[in-house]
């Protein structure tokens, strides 16, 4: 039976899934970081003032440095927080982001299905999840959570732009009503999408990375817990805000 011509160029754009697979996920991540980034501006601008505040009650009881009270404006206090926020959000994408551009599916001849790649027992997910219970890391614990949650996070965002791009453009169309249930649908069926195509193969690939580091260098209890500790400490507080702020799910069915 002949392929049609859909068919062939679908069987034609697999051949690159090896490239635009990784930056899939690279992207997701990117989102969901900025996402919960995004929400910390406030938070970071309060902890801004905070700091201002107990340095100018330092340098104001000097008549030499009284001048330095008014160093950090408003204005100045705002841009601070918000060059924060944005090196925050960088690194984050270095620690979560940058393991995506190493995933790779490797195929095995007789595959049960076509949808799940064929993993090496090695790096399956119940020997991973076995080895997390039987040598934890922070590394095996925090980063692949943290990925799931600003995962989640990067859907919501895309499943959002989704939302409301159809609502505006199909209201007049079909009316308010309609407009509405059809942008919950496909907001809610593009959120699906992305966490069944990208969502889990970021958690594992980032579980993947998470255990080849733990396996190479954290050897001991001190080193298991140590090991990778800046980085996962600098991506819970965003993963929390991720998934508290960034994360609006129950709003795409209410």
């Amino acid at each position: 039976m002949s392929q049609g011509p859909l068919s062939a160029f679908s069987r034609f754009l697999g051949h690159f899934r090896w490239a635009f697979m990784p930056l899939g996920l690279l992207a997701l991540l990117a989102v969901g970081v900025h996402a919960a980034a995004d929400t910390l501006d406030d938070r970071l601008l309060v902890l801004v003032d905070l700091a201002d505040s107990a340095f100018d009650r330092v340098v104001g009881r000097f008549t030499l440095t009284e001048s330095l009270v008014d160093l950090l404006s408003l204005e100045r206090r705002t841009t601070l927080a918000r060059a924060l926020a944005l090196a925050w959000e960088l690194t984050a994408d270095v620690v979560l982001a940058l393991p995506a551009l190493g995933y790779r599916e490797e195929l095995a001849a007789q595959a049960s299905s076509r949808f799940s790649p064929a993993l090496p027992a090695r790096d399956s997910w119940r020997a991973l999840l076995v080895r997390c219970l039987r040598r934890p890391t922070s590394m095996r614990w925090i980063r692949p959570l943290a990925t799931a949650l600003v995962a989640v996070a990067g859907a919501c965002t895309v499943a959002r732009l989704v939302q409301g791009t159809v609502y505006l453009s199909w209201r007049e169309l079909l009316g308010e009503g309609a407009a509405d249930v059809a942008a919950r649908g496909l907001a809610l069926a593009a959120l699906a999408g992305l966490l069944w195509r990208l969502g889990w193969r970021a958690v594992l690939r980032n579980l993947q990375h998470a255990d080849s580091a733990s396996e190479a260098h954290a050897r001991g209890f001190a080193r298991a817990f140590a090991y990778g500790l800046p980085g996962s400490a600098l991506v819970a507080p965003l993963a929390l805000a991720a998934a508290l702020d960034a994360s609006p799910l129950l709003s795409f069915v209410r």
